[in-house]
């Protein structure tokens, strides 16, 4: 019997996927669990409409995250530190702290996760940090740490 998947199924197929399986395999598991439909011309149209919907969701959500990137470059944060002999800070910033700080300042709000920070920020001055808001969409903002007075 000719079924379309619905969901992945583990050693049988991925959703849309259209295969031959036994009939009473489809009629027992797959069709009562609603892992499968008969692959008939309407159930096709109703997954293509799905996989239009979500791929228009998704180009919303890119535009979405290419604003918020301009948003975000044009941001510096100040961070005031004490400072000893030699110009070292005492401490330094993590990727918690610049989550704080963009939504405490900015009200702007993502997961921390996605501040990629190799090591915390330390010298004073200014460090470029890279948040990856979506796979293909990467903004740059300015962390300057100054002398405390």
């Amino acid at each position: 019997m000719k079924v379309i998947f619905l969901q992945d199924v583990r050693g049988k197929g991925k959703k849309g996927d259209i295969k031959n399986v036994a009939d009473g395999y489809a009629q027992n598991y797959l069709f009562k669990n609603n892992l499968a439909a008969p692959a008939t011309a309407q159930v096709q149209r109703g997954l293509e409409r799905e996989a239009e919907a979500a791929a228009q969701k998704a180009a919303a959500h890119i535009e979405d995250m290419k604003v918020l990137k301009g948003e975000l470059e044009k941001i510096t944060l100040v961070f005031p530190m004490k400072v000893g002999a030699g110009g070292r800070s005492f401490g330094s910033v993590s990727s918690k702290q610049i989550n704080q700080e963009l939504q405490k300042k900015h009200n702007i709000k993502i997961e921390r996760r996605q501040i990629r920070l190799d090591h915390p920020v330390q010298g004073l001055g200014t460090t470029k940090v890279t948040i990856d808001l979506h796979k293909e969409v990467h903004a740059t903002i300015n962390v300057q740490l100054i002398e405390k007075k």
